[in-house]
């Protein structure tokens, strides 16, 4: 089969390689579409270091192509979406309800071969199969939706209220779908101007604080304290946003910490307890909660998340489709794999 192996930072070796058995309890997908996920680039980039050349991606979509040993109740055709975080359901975290930091979890695309390639295999239950009512191009963003999905269903906040985005990627974009679609307000900052846009089609307010943080901290507290936001999600993951959302946070709000910065960020601790602001972390999503809600969603036309996608490659083309998600101006690129 053909595999793209990151093979270094910022190079792709697109290679032959042995299809993949499934093992008990596993099934085989044939791979239709995989979506391009930030931590891709972060890892095409070389922000984070892989041990050996390995087949990345894990937003994928495709076809149940093989069943293993013991696999009941699958069938061959079924269309599946792939849940690429695969806990190990035996430690301390696991066993609390707390896959989601698993230490010991699977990662496709990361820890073991992933979907920029014509098959995959995994655990028979995190592959998820997608109702007819569903379209392949809401189908290929499950993943990320479940992300947005999770981060939003850890505050406490509810239909009605007012909530503030920062950072209008993929996953900033669909936290604002999703909350809008529940009848939330929204308050986003993004410095594309053409997510921005994307935002504010939907119906979310635009908040564009200028100069330095203390700055963008004075204009951010005045518009979210006057509005009621009681969550501010942070989801570009830089340092400066992250202290941005601590320094300008409502007092009583939580502050959703999605975007995964690995730089230091600023706080003041006295400002976090006075205030009775909660720090709250998002990580992926809970198995198998999450994406079972997002499934019902989509399904349901609660959210029709397909409009991230801002274009597509192929496969071959997967190192030029990398370089341009790099450049932040795209939303979402979908990598076709099998064509029909």
């Amino acid at each position: 089969m053909r595999g793209a192996f990151l093979n270094k930072p910022n190079e792709i070796l697109i290679k032959e390689t042995e299809i993949p058995e499934p093992k008990a309890g596993e099934v085989r997908v044939r791979l239709s579409k995989v979506g391009i996920c930030g931590s891709d680039v972060h890892l095409f980039l070389g922000h984070r270091l892989l041990a050996n050349p390995t087949i990345i991606g894990h937003e994928g979509l495709g076809f149940v192509d093989k069943i293993g040993e013991g696999v009941i109740n699958r069938n061959i055709g079924e269309r599946v979406a792939i849940e690429p975080n695969i806990p190990c359901r035996k430690c301390q975290y696991c066993m609390s309800g707390r896959g989601n930091i698993c230490t010991n979890k699977r990662v496709i695309g990361l820890t073991e071969a992933g979907c920029f390639a014509e098959y995959v295999t995994l655990p028979t239950e995190f592959a998820w199969k997608i109702p007819d009512e569903i379209s392949d191009e809401d189908a290929v963003v499950l993943e990320p939706s479940a992300v947005a999905i999770h981060a939003l269903f850890m505050t406490k906040t509810k239909s009605g209220d007012a909530i503030a985005v920062i950072g209008l990627g993929a996953i900033g974009l669909l936290v604002t779908h999703l909350a809008l679609s529940l009848g939330y307000q929204v308050f986003v900052s993004e410095l594309n101007a053409a997510k921005v846009t994307m935002a504010t089609d939907m119906g979310a307010i635009a908040v564009s604080p200028a100069g330095d943080l203390d700055a963008q901290t004075a204009e951010l507290s005045k518009i979210w304290l006057e509005n009621n936001v009681s969550a501010v999600f942070e989801c570009a993951g830089s340092a400066f946003t992250a202290s941005l959302a601590t320094a300008a946070a409502p007092r009583g709000s939580e502050i959703v910490l999605v975007g995964l910065s690995g730089n230091l960020a600023t706080f003041t601790p006295l400002k976090i307890a006075r205030e009775g602001i909660h720090v709250v972390p998002s990580i992926i999503y809970d198995h198998p909660f999450d994406f079972a809600r997002t499934i019902q969603l989509i399904r349901s036309k609660t959210i029709c998340p397909s409009f991230i996608i801002s274009s597509y490659a192929s496969l071959e083309n997967l190192q030029s489709a990398l370089e341009a998600a790099a450049t932040g101006n795209e939303s979402k690129i979908v990598v076709n794999i099998l064509n029909k």
